[in-house]
């Protein structure tokens, strides 16, 4: 049986351990309470892996054709959320 391939942000939650220093998983307590603490940690990294997708997009992109020019890069950072909101699925990390 093949195992199921998952984009950002989809499939079936997962436990997993993290360990976070004290004053951070208090900040985050206190900012949304117990039980949103894993969904706050969720949000959290899925923003972190799309940004890292878009830079890696962005670092293909400027191997290819040269520089991508500051406000370029802003405008194909609020594009590729639009899109990607949009068709509620992005494409995996890596």
């Amino acid at each position: 049986m093949a195992e199921a391939t998952y984009s950002i942000g989809e499939g079936p939650a997962t436990r997993v351990s993290l360990s976070l220093p004290e004053g951070t998983a208090e900040a985050i307590r206190a900012r949304v309470g117990k039980r949103e603490f894993s969904a706050f940690i969720a949000e959290a990294v899925e923003r972190e892996l799309r940004g890292q997708v878009l830079d890696e997009y962005l670092a293909d992109y400027e191997s290819r054709k040269g520089p991508v020019s500051e406000p370029a890069r802003q405008r194909a950072r609020q594009v590729f959320g639009e899109v990607f909101a949009e068709e509620a699925e992005w494409p995996a990390a890596g």
